[in-house]
């Protein structure tokens, strides 16, 4: 984005300096399950090697119905662990096949909504496929425990109130062999006890995100360089209207490949399609600059697809 010149290159080398770790748009992965549908937007530029993990997870269907194996009421829900396993006998848990551990990438804090590597107690280095997501801030215990939990994405859209949904099922010891004491399960009919059962894992990769109210993604600023934003919605009618965050601003070094662009010339800015919620995705989106000194932009046109 143009913006001003001056300002943002002192943005830009500010933030080179201090390097927070921001929300950024990033592959967004929507979980279907038996109780209901939510998604994770994945942290790629921040923790590449944690999302590549969980790529090759999904890839491998390791995760294809697996369960929610734990849950701690107003602090975690746990998955990643065991899967149903269909077989002439009928159902049974077995645990996820694992691949290498990986190495911990400690940048973002434990807040809530956020989704993080669990590992094992003493070694940071020990995160294999295990993972949950914080159901309160839980910064102060575990960003300081064992290296520091990694987050590596975080719950989109309205989907805090099912991850809070499976959190608020009852707990039943399903095998305590294999330290599944504290599992959260459906009766069915009321003799039948299931766990919450994650049916598929759809990847999305566009080039933002919207959610809460903020539009996050990677943009070429021209002269001042590669940068992941935010824009914050200010105004919805009668024009829909962003403005900068300017603490958002961080610097990366490549342009993803579906990344926005912004014209200096024609004060416009270009982002090829932006995800608004769990099954909508809006393409060709353009917005112009309307104001320097705050950095705000209307929507001028978009595409919807699905």
């Amino acid at each position: 984005m143009h913006f001003t010149q001056p300002y943002l290159r002192t943005v830009f080398f500010a933030s080179l300096l201090s390097l927070s770790p921001l929300i950024q748009a990033n592959s967004v992965a929507c979980f279907n399950t038996n109780t209901g549908n939510f998604c994770i937007e994945l942290f790629e530029t921040q923790t590449p090697i944690t999302t590549a993990n969980f790529h090759d997870y999904i890839n491998n269907e390791a995760f294809t119905n697996g369960i929610f194996h734990r849950s701690e009421p107003d602090f975690v829900i746990q998955a990643g662990g065991f899967k149903v396993i269909n077989n002439t006998e009928g159902n049974s848990l077995a645990p996820v096949e694992t691949l290498p551990p990986i190495v911990n990438e400690f940048k973002i804090s434990n807040i809530r909504g956020t989704v993080a590597m669990a590992k094992v107690s003493g070694n940071p280095d020990s995160a294999t496929s295990q993972w949950f997501v914080n159901l309160a801030d839980n910064s102060a215990n575990l960003d300081n425990q064992n290296g520091g939990f990694t987050v590596f994405g975080r719950v989109l859209f309205d989907g805090m109130n099912m991850i809070d949904a499976i959190s608020n099922l009852p707990l039943t010891n399903l095998d305590s062999n294999q330290g599944l004491t504290a599992v959260p399960t459906i009766s069915t009919d009321g003799t039948q006890i299931v766990p919450v059962v994650i049916s598929a894992i759809d990847i999305s990769n566009t080039s933002g995100v919207f959610s809460d109210n903020t539009l996050s993604f990677a943009v070429d600023a021209g002269s001042v360089g590669i940068l992941d934003v935010s824009l914050r919605l200010i105004e919805d009618s009668p024009n829909i209207v962003f403005e900068l965050n300017p603490s958002s601003v961080t610097p990366i070094l490549l342009l993803p490949e579906n990344g926005a662009t912004y014209s200096p010339l024609e004060g416009t800015l270009t982002i090829p399609s932006v995800m608004i919620d769990s099954t909508t995705i809006v393409t060709n989106v353009l917005m112009k600059l309307t104001d320097a000194s705050s950095f705000q932009f209307k929507l001028i046109s978009m595409e919807q697809v699905n």
